[in-house]
């Protein structure tokens, strides 16, 4: 199994993570990698990372060249994953290590996606209340049967983990995009902690930013709702020409003249929601534009560390062979892959 973890400005958290992380993943019997992210971190984090790797051979590094974002962090993860069954977790340990064994056994039991649900969460008052909302409209509105979509305590088959690295996307929402790949997915409730040390790095505008990606990438549902808008708006604005006309000719032009600011009302209305429309065009214009240019998604720095020295770590760890589940596509095997 591989375990991928995105890094960014936690040097305060690196030694307690990989205390903690690593006994759980030893006592599970398998063979593993631990595959840690650098998110272009400011801080000491990467000498941190590098000193974890020396010290524990399953330990493997990879580092940004700048600061890519969380996403962009675990599709390098997943490019770098060689385990049949891949797992995502945060490197604030708010989701415990200790969670992991139970999406293990899910996976064994057959599920190829393996979701978590926070209970007892350790965050203000205010950031449940908005996650309960947003989770709500998120599945109103893009129809991904998800309750929780911001834990990042997830478990993926080989399968879905190589095809979301394998997509060009530059913006998108890998836990939802993950449920459209699944043949047999399952959400499970998992404990929450609190943070130990540091800061959140998702601010209020990030986390506002990363559902609008959900909203705008993994649905059609704004542009259906601003048609439906429109039309309303329309209609409406169509009956109430009229009825000033027939009430100008009933009534006289003096009391026209009174509706003076109605009709700027009116017109501000129509202005203000023209915008709207641009606005939310704009950005799916936008996303078009970015994957005709097809930039990368993120751009690794050298840490002068190459496949040879890399292979000649995982030799020693002995490969867990699965029986293929009902239903599941047959993979060639390779020799070599590692665990």
């Amino acid at each position: 199994m591989s375990v991928v973890i995105p890094v960014y400005n936690e040097a305060e958290n690196v030694e307690r993570l990989c205390a903690r992380i690593l006994p759980v993943l030893r006592g599970l019997g398998k063979s593993f990698e631990l595959i840690l992210v650098d998110d272009g971190s400011r801080d000491e984090t990467l000498e941190l990372l590098l000193d974890a790797r020396s010290k524990n051979p399953e330990v493997v590094v990879r580092s940004f060249a700048r600061n890519f974002g969380q996403h962009a962090a675990v599709t390098a993860g997943f490019a770098a994953a060689r385990g049949e069954f891949v797992v995502t977790l945060d490197a604030d340990l708010q989701n415990p290590p200790e969670e992991i064994p139970r999406l293990v056994a899910e996976y064994d039991r057959g599920h190829d996606l393996v979701g978590t649900i926070r209970t007892r969460r350790q965050d203000s008052w205010f950031r449940k209340r908005a996650s309960k909302f947003v989770n709500r409209m998120t599945r109103r509105m893009s129809g991904i049967d998800l309750h929780d979509f911001g834990c990042m305590l997830r478990g993926y088959s080989r399968e879905i983990a190589q095809s979301i690295a394998a997509r060009r996307e530059v913006r998108t929402f890998i836990p939802a995009l993950g449920y459209l790949y699944a043949k047999n997915p399952v959400e499970i409730d998992v404990a929450h902690e609190a943070r130990h040390e540091g800061k959140s790095k998702y601010s209020l505008l990030r986390l506002f930013r990363l559902h609008l990606d959900l909203m705008t990438g993994f649905s059609l549902a704004p542009l259906r709702l601003l048609f439906s808008v429109g039309s309303f708006v329309a209609a409406a604005g169509i009956l109430f020409g009229v009825l000033l006309l027939v009430l100008r000719l009933v009534e006289g032009p003096e009391w026209a003249a009174f509706g003076v600011f109605t009709l700027f009302a009116v017109l501000f209305m129509f202005v203000g929601a023209q915008f709207i429309a641009f606005g939310l065009l704009g950005e799916y214009v936008g996303r078009i534009f970015q994957a005709v240019r097809e930039r990368p998604a993120y751009v690794l720095r050298d840490l002068a560390e190459d496949d040879a020295t890399r292979s000649s770590r995982s030799v020693t760890l002995t490969p867990t062979v699965r029986a293929p589940r009902a239903g599941a596509t047959a993979v060639g095997t390779h020799e070599g892959r590692g665990p």
